[in-house]
C-alpha cells in the first residue's frame, strides 16, 4: 500500500509538471522555412501558426500554386518541427515510460 501512496504522488508531479509544460509551450516557438527563405512560418510548442512571412518575389499572379506549395511545405515543417520539440519537453518529464501519447 505504500507503494501505491508513492506512485500516486509522482503521478500527481507529473501531472503538474505536464501542465506547466503544456504552458511553457504555448511561449516556444520555432521558424520553418520553404523556397529557400521565400516563405517563413513560425510556429508555437502547441502547433499554432503564429506568424507568415512571404518575400515579394514568391508572389507571382501567373504561378499562384507555387506560392500555395511553397506555403504548405513551409507550415508542414513549422508543425513537425514544433512536434519534435514538444515531444523532446515531454520526455524530459516521463522519462521514456512509454506513456502514449507522450
Amino acid at each position: 500500500m505504500q507503494n501505491f501512496g508513492n506512485i500516486m504522488k509522482q503521478a500527481k508531479k507529473m501531472q503538474e509538471q505536464i501542465g506547466q509544460l503544456q504552458q511553457e509551450l504555448e511561449m516556444k516557438t520555432i521558424e520553418a522555412q520553404a523556397g529557400g527563405g521565400m516563405v517563413r512560418v513560425v510556429v508555437d510548442g502547441k502547433f499554432k501558426i503564429v506568424s507568415i512571412k512571404i518575400e515579394k518575389e514568391a508572389v507571382n499572379p501567373e504561378d499562384i500554386e507555387m506560392l500555395q506549395d511553397l506555403i504548405s511545405a513551409a507550415v508542414n515543417e513549422g508543425i513537425r518541427k514544433a512536434q519534435e520539440m514538444a515531444s523532446a519537453e515531454m520526455a524530459k518529464i516521463t522519462g521514456g515510460l512509454g506513456i502514449p501519447g507522450m
